[in-house]
């Protein structure tokens, strides 16, 4: 191994072993640090500077994106597509409660990803549900409401089976088409990972190692600069109801969807309108 790479490998194993709350983990790292400077006879601390001035690299940053203008119908789905790209691009997310701002946390080029990738499958995801509404396909499903009546000092609860409404029908598409697109990408994150480890048996454990330092320091960041309260709820509404055959030809649509940028989209936007 040369020395440059022997000295990374070094910073890499102290950011670990200096980053981690469980001593036990903290000292395992230390431990393998100070064994492979002492076999390549490295003084610790020149290791550490070593790692600050040469590596010079990217650092976690905070990016505001806007999903919509408060209370427009729809931004619920939206940011749900949204949360799902990031947490397959190890970008961490804030949310206020009208779905209308998400505070993305993360390495700028992830960020950039998850921005891209969001404003082309967003313009696949609105397209694909208002080719399946027109189709009238949903029309056929009955959904089960409840409806609350008062009678005199009593609220008496009952439950009716309507026609699934367009908005119903809408809404469902789109949750079910955020829930895959989550899915298939985190599948693909998971391979593109295995296969960069797989491709170089010799350092596998030092991209191993990069990968979780990388999960560590975000994971710092967030912690050091969220000041999110509470739990975002948006994702567990049904008000609007439930239709299984729009959940059914949401997920098949998220299936086919490209999963990179459309060319006639012309660039990211955090935005869209609609």
């Amino acid at each position: 191994m040369s020395p440059d790479k022997t000295l990374t490998r070094i910073g890499a194993l102290l950011r670990q072993a200096e980053s981690t709350d469980n001593p036990h983990e903290g000292e395992a790292f230390m431990t393998a640090a100070q064994r492979l400077a002492t076999g390549a006879a490295i003084d610790l601390a020149v290791a550490r500077a070593h790692t600050a001035s040469a590596e010079k690299r990217a650092t976690p940053t905070q990016r505001l994106i806007t999903i919509g203008e408060a209370g427009k119908r729809g931004l619920r789905t939206y940011a749900q597509l949204f949360l799902a790209i990031a947490t397959a691009n190890d970008v961490q997310c804030d949310i206020t409660q009208t779905s209308a701002v998400i505070y993305a946390y993360g390495f700028a080029g992830d960020i950039d990803v998850c921005e891209a990738l969001y404003s082309s499958l967003l313009f696949q995801m609105v397209r694909d549900s208002d080719a399946y509404i027109r189709s009238g396909a949903y029309r056929d499903e009955m959904t089960v409401r409840t409806v609350v009546e008062r009678r005199g000092r009593q609220r008496i609860s009952t439950q009716v089976r309507k026609p699934v409404a367009g908005v119903t029908a809408r809404l469902n598409f789109q949750t079910a088409y955020a829930a895959r697109i989550g899915r298939r990408l985190s599948e693909t994150k998971q391979e593109t990972e295995q296969a960069a480890i797989d491709a170089s048996p010799a350092t596998s454990s030092e991209t191993a190692l990069v990968l979780r330092n990388k999960e560590i320091e975000l994971k710092d960041y967030y912690s050091s600069n969220s000041q999110a309260r509470g739990t975002w709820r948006g994702g567990a509404r049904a008000g609007a109801g439930h239709s299984s055959h729009a959940r059914r030809a949401g997920d098949r649509a998220a299936r086919s969807a490209r999963l990179g940028q459309l060319p006639e989209l012309g660039g990211p936007r955090g935005q869209l309108e609609s």
